[in-house]
């Protein structure tokens, strides 16, 4: 009489390899079985989807600089402000912190000049992004007007101010799918100083089917764990296993129809086999160019960790990957006090390596179909905040007007658009809600944002979240 084996032996006797890990928790879930049955189960993949229109962006690298550059001090230069400087303010501010509060003017500390054939207004303390502000639009009309990082950091990554929803990544990856199936769709590039306020809720899929998750890789070596099998698995044993595993994933799916967490692990571990291969390859940066590494900073200490990031981005929308998250250390552009020393070294990190970015991908033919973009989640007040001597003042919170950057993908080269008020505070013209920059954003990648829903508990859900999101037709080539 043959052996009857059964998913808890085979995965038992596969010792320690993808095959043993795959999907262990199940068993516990047994009660499931009978619950009421799905009448139409719904299957979610990342297989590539046609987009309502025509395209102008297939893929984005989004650089977040989490804690609030100062617009003032890199993008806004404001006259206003060195007249008055050390004055009182005159008109009304909204403090977030009003314990640390002044209502002296505090002027930029730095030199503005006008870059590029487009006349851009550039601090001296971004000497790279200088160099291509004709292939950029800048933004200096942001809004979200919640000056708390974790409300703000939601808007601008989920739609809304309060967690549990899905990101941008992950809505990109829902609606189009992906062009590789042996890398995630979405793949989170974290910094070695440690996760963005919100941790990982920053690449989370929300109430989107798990698979929609964005994959987390770490700054340093080895930047996924476990992409090598163990000796005894390597070559035609992982395969076997592989295979048996799958037959039984999928005669289990079969008697849970509908079960989309489920699906998403599956899917999940078949996707980890795929990677073995093409994750380490897309990871190693050895066969770049020295001109090449030298471009992006990988060979100064100062920019190299940023610079091998923006390079790994570059790869991965290279070979397919939708959407690509660079996140900065927790805090680093929260300049509450230290401004003068802080700022400085927050764009040394960042400015190379971002500008290197825009270059490569432009010089490689795709920057017309990726969307780069650069900014956190909010700027900085246009009065002084700890006022205890020129080294340790700072710059509060400010939502109502701030600057970011976007390039490529549809978007005009060399715009400034928006405006704030004379001080910096408000933004006055032109005014760009994250809801419409997210609306604009799918427009690119031909997305109509309210067609773009998932349905649960019976209401439909979606990026824009029912809130008044227009297309900023002003922002995009013609």
């Amino acid at each position: 009489m043959k052996p009857c084996y059964t998913r808890r032996h085979f995965l038992t006797q596969a010792g320690f390899g993808l095959g043993a890990v795959a999907l262990p928790w199940l068993w516990q879930q047994d009660a499931r079985a009978t619950a009421k049955p799905i009448l139409e189960p719904t299957s979610f993949d990342l297989l590539p989807k046609q987009p309502h229109y025509a395209p102008r962006a297939k893929a984005m690298i989004s650089m977040f600089m989490q804690g609030g550059p100062s617009q003032i001090d890199l993008f806004d230069p404001k006259p206003e402000l060195d007249k008055l400087d050390g004055q009182k303010f005159p008109g009304e501010v909204k403090y977030d912190n009003a314990a640390q509060a002044s209502p002296k003017v505090m002027a930029c500390p730095w030199k503005f000049k006008k870059y590029g054939q487009c006349g851009m207004d550039v601090s001296e303390l971004l000497p790279h992004f200088a160099e291509i502000v004709d292939d950029v639009t800048l933004i200096r009309s942001m809004h979200t007007g919640v000056n708390n990082h974790g409300q703000s950091i939601f808007a601008l990554q989920t739609g809304r101010i309060n967690a549990g929803r899905a990101v941008l990544g992950s809505w990109l990856g829902y609606a189009l799918g992906s062009e590789s199936q042996n890398l995630p769709a979405f793949v989170a590039l974290t910094d070695p100083r440690g996760l963005p306020v919100e941790g990982v809720q920053n690449w989370a899929n929300g109430f989107l089917p798990s698979i929609y998750q964005g994959t987390a890789v770490r700054p340093r070596e080895p930047r996924i764990l476990n992409l090598d099998a163990p000796a005894y698995l390597k070559g035609g044993a992982q395969e076997n296993y592989l295979e048996m595993l799958g037959a039984l994933n999928q005669d289990h799916l079969r008697q849970h129809p509908g079960e989309s967490d489920l699906e998403a692990r599956i899917a999940s571990y078949e996707l980890a086999a795929r990677m073995q291969l093409a994750a380490k390859e897309v990871l190693d940066i050895s066969g770049e160019s020295a001109a090449t590494k030298a471009m992006y900073g990988v060979d100064n200490p100062a920019t190299k960790d940023f610079g091998t990031r923006c390079l790994i981005a570059r790869r991965l929308v290279e070979r397919g990957v939708r959407f690509v998250q660079l996140y900065t250390g927790n805090q680093s552009w929260d300049h509450h006090g230290g401004i003068i020393k802080g700022l400085p070294a927050a764009c040394l990190y960042v400015d190379q390596p971002a500008a290197a970015l825009v270059k490569d991908l432009k010089m490689r033919g795709l920057l017309d179909s990726t969307v780069v973009h650069w900014g956190g989640e909010m700027g900085r007040l246009p009065v002084i905040q700890n006022d205890t001597g020129r080294d340790k003042m700072g710059r509060d919170h400010n939502t109502y007007g701030f600057s970011m950057w976007v390039a490529g993908g549809g978007f005009k080269r060399g715009l400034t658009y928006g405006e704030t008020d004379e001080f910096g505070h408000k933004a006055v013209k032109d005014i760009v809600n994250h809801y419409d920059y997210h609306a604009t954003l799918l427009h690119l990648f031909g997305i109509d944002g309210n067609k773009l829903t998932y349905k649960r508990n019976g209401r439909e859900e979606s990026l824009l979240a029912g809130q008044p999101g227009q297309i900023v037709h002003g922002l995009l080539e013609s």
